[in-house]
């Protein structure tokens, strides 16, 4: 059975690493221009050849995001740029404006081209203009059912890609004008103030200054936030259907989310190329893939357009985003017998904590002593310092660029 690749979000050169490790096939990322996540931190023009060495030599594909809506101002330096992209020997170029398309055609005609789900590609004739057009894969419209996703790859020899997981936008395929009307900062040139989150009051006008709650149904103020895009158990409907690429979104958010959700899809697909049989007709994914769901930040999760549209049980209206017990402890810098570990949150000896193994393994440790590189012992270790755990069981085999977690104390 061909397995889809897994396409994993890249916000900086340290999550794509971390997305390697994990098992993505293949990693997106933006460059400092032309990209739809201005506040990642991406990737300069002089950092970008070593990221893509990095990931070729790892056999791990890299899609670099040309993906805003261009205005005049813009073009005349795109050339330059795409120039830039082709010398790093990147793999493909995410796009949705029609312009930059017809640019890179003429400028980099061998790099493929990924037509971008702001694109909105929702129906065959729509997917059959793109391909016309010079694009080699569709990521296809958030808004599609999975017979419509049946029936354009069906229809069409070029690749399809599926979003499978991450944040959804109250658009059509992030196509939003909310962040410029509210904030100034124009989504579709890569500023989003991320509005749909924002927790709304109701001002009266003959009482200025005076707010009232907007309720929806007695659920609370946050109006526009969506649950989280989750098609994990899905998978095997996917790859039935044909799928090329299955997509995480999340340039935005964490190393360790990043990480969790790769390696939580990573298994998913290792598990559907062991079995045997339709993968239509697997048995469901075993429960430890839903106690790892939980241990990962999210604000709920919803199925989204794939069996019907979405309804008023698919927003979060509570809040902007689900509580969630745990959090990540560090990140491994340096293996051996005393692990080097870069923290991310608080640690102190006496705490428990988990180790990301390959796989779901989750392998339990007390931390006995934390030192400092040099050996000196700590009382703990506060975020972002490199420190040496001693831990119960001993901590053998730990890999760089793995991630530790702790279950946070309420």
């Amino acid at each position: 059975m061909k397995l889809p690749e897994l396409l994993a979000p890249a916000g900086n050169f340290e999550k794509l690493k971390t997305a390697v490790h994990y098992g993505a096939d293949a990693v997106y990322l933006g460059g400092e221009e032309y990209s739809l996540r201005a506040h990642a931190a991406n990737f300069g023009r002089e950092e970008l050849p070593g990221a893509v060495a990095y990931a070729h030599e790892r056999r791990v594909k890299v899609y670099v995001t040309v993906n805003i809506f261009a205005h005049n101002r813009d073009l005349a330096a795109i050339p330059d740029y795409l120039r830039t992209l082709q010398a790093a020997q990147v793999d493909g170029l995410i796009i949705s404006d029609p312009g930059i398309i017809r640019l890179a055609r003429k400028t980099v005609p061998k790099i493929p081209i990924h037509l971008s789900t702001q694109a909105n590609v929702t129906n065959l004739e729509s997917a059959q203009f793109w391909v016309e057009q010079g694009a080699a894969r569709l990521n296809l419209a958030r808004e599609l059912s999975l017979e419509e996703i049946r029936s354009i790859r069906s229809a069409t020899a070029a690749e399809i890609e599926i979003f499978v997981h991450g944040a959804l936008c109250i658009s059509y395929s992030g196509r939003c004008l909310l962040s410029l009307y509210l904030a100034g900062r124009d989504a579709n040139r890569g500023d989003c103030a991320h509005p749909c989150r924002y927790s709304y009051r109701l001002e009266e006008e003959k009482r200025p200054g005076q707010l009232f709650p907007v309720e929806e149904d007695s659920r609370g103020t946050y109006i526009f936030n969506s649950k989280d895009l989750c098609l994990l158990r899905r998978l095997p409907d996917l790859v039935a259907a044909g799928a090329d690429s299955l997509k995480i979104e999340g340039r935005m958010k964490s190393v360790y989310y990043v990480g969790a959700i790769v390696r939580l899809y990573r298994a998913a697909l290792d598990i559907l190329a062991a079995e045997d049989g339709p993968p239509s007709l697997r048995p469901p994914l075993p429960a430890i893939f839903t106690e790892e769901l939980r241990k990962i930040g999210s604000r709920g999760y919803t199925e989204n357009f794939l069996d019907h549209p979405p309804a008023s049980e698919e927003m979060l209206y509570a809040g902007p985003k689900i509580i969630y017990d745990y959090a990540p402890v560090g990140i491994v810098r340096g293996d051996g017998e005393l692990p080097l570990i870069e923290t991310r949150n608080p640690i102190k000896p006496g705490e428990q904590i988990e180790y990301l193994g390959e796989g779901l393994q989750n392998p339990a440790y007390e931390i006995t002593a934390i030192l400092d590189p040099e050996g000196k012992p700590l009382e703990k270790a506060n975020p972002n310092a490199l420190v040496r755990l001693v831990t119960e069981p001993a901590a053998t085999g730990w890999q760089p660029h793995a991630l530790i977690r702790k279950r946070l104390a309420r």
